[in-house]
């Protein structure tokens, strides 16, 4: 797949993008650090798809605010490997270029790495032969070939590594029903659900091929060892059509939590204060990806059942109920504030004795909750 014109100037999904993974680098490296230091170990930053450092507009892609953001922090300074790959010789030489012009570079102790490596089981097995340091992982090939989830997991297996990867969705859907490109959609979702999600495609409209392909991916990688897992998506530039997923997989629920809070500043619209996650209606055909376009109003009626008979705080009732969810805490105090106005839950302390915030009564994680018993 060409990639001249997609560098030719940052469009917004690239900028969205771009901001969503220094967002979580940042801020998975602020949680990291402290544990790694007490281990005297590294973190890492790893981009196997880098690109060529700039856009021809000169506006830098996701490599350069990496390292920009790593030099303006002591920490990252003196403990962040990084390594960028990329299988065009020039897009190499363009990226060390780029790299070697950033200001303050000279302040990084372990200097970045840049190769010209072709993604495949040889890198699949050099990660799983190894136990890794904390890593960030981003993955953004050009289409699909060298994503797998043999190659995720070789990542996200040890502590502290997370991985984000973003893909062309149309290109996918088209591949699925190639055979010039098996091997690649087997390595992508497995040969077994590559082979369901064939079968079910058959019969399926455009909205809902899209949904299950994302689905079977998601599922893919949970059984995979990815507990966490979390979709975004980036519509064309008309609104009307997806272009790309950006997915972020973790084993730690903090990174999960993270990540979510980041998607839903980046989402495009809210319904009731709920992210859109940019993803359009679920159907009950996708259980995973439902469950992350019920609207506020539902949310209230899930607590009243999920928490019938129960006294419980704010807090352990979003941790025990948000994953896998689009709603984050904002929303679970805001429906719990409704209830309690409806009279249908009672709070400690009540509403008359809490304090509030430029004239609305706050709902803090530590407020009590008692749920009725089931009608």
């Amino acid at each position: 797949m060409a990639t001249t014109s997609f560098f030719d100037e940052q469009k917004e999904q690239s900028l969205i993008k771009a901001r969503i993974v220094e967002k979580y680098f940042w801020a998975w490296a602020k949680v990291i650090i402290p544990t790694a230091k007490k281990a005297d170990s590294t973190i890492a930053y790893i981009d196997l798809f880098a690109g060529p450092g700039r856009y021809k507009d000169g506006s830098n892609s996701t490599p350069i605010k990496i390292l920009e953001s790593a030099i303006a922090n002591p920490d990252m300074q003196n403990m962040l490997v990084t390594v960028f790959n990329d299988v065009d010789a020039a897009n190499v030489s363009s990226l060390h270029e780029a790299i070697n012009l950033i200001p303050g570079i000279e302040s990084l102790k372990y200097k970045p790495q840049v190769i010209n490596n072709e993604v495949g089981e040889n890198i699949v097995n050099t990660f799983n032969e190894r136990k890794l340091v904390p890593t960030l992982f981003f993955v953004d090939p050009w289409g699909y070939k060298g994503l797998s989830l043999q190659l995720i997991n070789s990542v996200v297996k040890n502590w502290g590594c997370d991985c984000i990867f973003f893909f062309n969705y149309n290109r996918i859907n088209m591949g699925l029903s190639n055979a010039a490109v098996e091997e690649h959609m087997n390595a992508l979702f497995g040969k077994i659900t590559a082979d369901q999600v064939r079968e079910q495609l058959k019969t399926l409209n455009p909205q809902e091929r899209e949904l299950t392909v994302v689905e079977a991916i998601c599922e893919a990688l949970k059984e995979m060892g990815g507990e966490y897992v979390l979709p975004f998506r980036f519509k064309h530039e008309n609104g009307k059509r997806t272009s790309h997923h950006l997915i972020f997989v973790s084993k730690h629920v903090k990174g999960y939590k993270i990540m979510k809070d980041i998607m839903a500043n980046e989402s495009s619209e809210q319904n009731q204060g709920v992210p859109s996650f940019e993803y359009n209606p679920a159907t009950y055909r996708q259980p995973l990806l439902f469950e992350f376009y019920r609207p506020l109003d539902d949310l209230e009626e899930m607590l009243l059942d999920k928490f019938a008979d129960r006294t419980i705080t704010m807090q352990d009732i979003y941790e025990q109920h948000h994953v896998g969810r689009r709603y984050i805490s904002k929303n679970y105090k805001a429906a719990l504030k409704n209830l309690e106005a409806k009279g249908n839950i009672a709070a400690d302390p009540p509403v008359n004795k809490r304090r509030k915030n430029k004239g609305e009564t706050t709902f803090a994680d530590s407020v009590k909750v008692t749920f009725p018993p089931k009608q």
